[in-house]
């Protein structure tokens, strides 16, 4: 898949959460790359566009263990129950070194959980992941790097 498909399946992807949720889930998405170990920004969608490269490792926070420790592939994910503020709540794998960030830089993913809507929002985020299991983004030589999104 390409960068600009995967871009249109979490604009999809993010609709739905927040329409089953009753209310915005993540207000930041971003794709990412780590290949070669140099974060660099695909495609972000969010309130942070200045700061978020920049404080990007501290707000990786817990989340850092799970995705640079385990070995992860295309559609898989995780989430940090205890995230709060822009510390990241979310991120799922989708290609290779090649990362969705998710995050609600107004609540936690705890108190998220704790609404029982929650249960349904999950369901387009699975399905997401799911889509990429078989169909997983590719970056290629004409990808451009620090794109801001709108």
């Amino acid at each position: 898949m390409k960068l600009d498909e995967v871009k249109t399946l979490i604009k999809v992807c993010a609709g739905q959460m927040d329409a089953c949720y009753g209310k915005t889930v993540f207000d930041e998405w971003s794709v990412i790359s780590l290949a070669e170990n140099k974060a660099r920004i695909l495609a972000y969608v969010g309130p942070r566009n200045d700061d978020f490269l920049k404080n990007f490792a501290n707000d990786l926070g817990s989340l850092r263990e799970e995705l640079l420790g385990a070995n992860y592939g295309a559609g898989d994910f995780a989430f940090a129950r205890h995230a709060t503020g822009t510390r990241f709540e979310a991120f799922m794998v989708l290609g290779q070194a090649i990362y969705l960030i998710c995050n609600n830089t107004r609540e936690s993913m705890d108190t998220i959980a704790k609404d029982p809507k929650w249960l349904n929002a999950q369901v387009p985020f699975a399905e997401l992941g799911d889509k990429l299991r078989v169909n997983p983004l590719l970056i290629t030589s004409d990808t451009q790097f620090f794109k801001k999104e709108s």
